[in-house]
């Protein structure tokens, strides 16, 4: 998605979401499956602390392994390709600069 408000991903359970654009506070509260990659284009994700510590692990893309930088590389590839997302071919065309403001997090039940 290009964008969510206040409490995205809330309740989660399973499944996998790509947030490309801004995100509202109370990210993941309750989310005890899946997995969720935020764009933090201003950084404001983790130094606004907008999701939910106590459910949620924040890795940083630079923190992740070759396969998983990959794997979000890939989704919005996938994206751009069945939307055609101007925002996410921008993201694609600066990649070597904004693929590092990707986040992932996992639900602590999980990590």
């Amino acid at each position: 998605v290009e964008g969510v408000g206040d409490h995205g991903c809330e309740y989660m359970t399973g499944g996998l979401v790509v947030i490309l654009g801004d995100t509202g506070i109370n990210f993941g509260a309750g989310m005890t499956g899946g997995l969720a990659w935020v764009f933090d284009e201003e950084d404001k994700f983790l130094s606004e602390q907008r999701y939910h510590s106590d459910f949620l692990t924040a890795d940083g893309y630079g923190a992740l392994d070759a396969d998983a930088q990959a794997s979000i590389r890939d989704l919005i590839a996938l994206h751009a390709e069945k939307t055609g997302s101007t925002r996410a071919q921008w993201l694609l065309s600066e990649w070597e600069t904004l693929g590092e403001r990707f986040i992932r997090l996992t639900p602590k039940a999980q990590a």
